[in-house]
């Protein structure tokens, strides 16, 4: 299977492993299920603006969850809330819940719990539901020159 995340990561000439799924899941825990994996490894990525519509991608492990208030503390917005699931591929060009923190369409700060590099390989979407991409933590930090910083609950 080729999707536009895996023609990126060979264009970078980054090594990684497709994930196949034998059916699409919604939840962390059925996809971590469904790839042989363990939720925490697992790059969970949520889409946020700010009043005046600045978008941010604030990533933690899959086992935790973005808390909203320490990303606007991060990137010093008064408010921000989750963008809704029917803008979501407008914005990143990818369907919600297939989005990782590469290719996207426009640019926006990535922001990156801590917690995504405690593993010694993550998965990120690779952009198509019946498929996960697993590389390792480091490669996804140079690829996305993410903002590291607590942004997780």
């Amino acid at each position: 299977m080729e999707t536009p995340i895996t023609q990126w990561l060979d264009q970078q000439q980054v090594n990684y492993r497709l994930l196949m799924q034998s059916k699409p899941t919604t939840s962390i825990e059925e996809t971590a299920q469904e790839r042989g994996i363990d939720a925490s490894q697992m790059v969970k990525c949520i889409l946020l603006k700010d009043m005046g519509n600045q978008y941010a991608l604030a990533c933690t492990a899959g086992d935790r969850s973005v808390d909203p208030k320490k990303v606007r503390s991060v990137l010093n917005c008064r408010r921000m809330t989750c963008v809704s699931l029917a803008d979501v591929e407008t914005i990143t060009g990818f369907k919600a819940g297939c989005v990782g923190p590469l290719a996207l369409k426009r640019y926006m700060p990535i922001i990156f719990d801590p917690s995504i590099q405690k593993n010694s390989t993550v998965t990120i979407s690779s952009g198509d539901r019946m498929a996960g991409v697993a590389l390792d933590p480091n490669d996804l930090m140079a690829l996305c020159a993410p903002i590291v910083a607590d942004i997780s609950r």
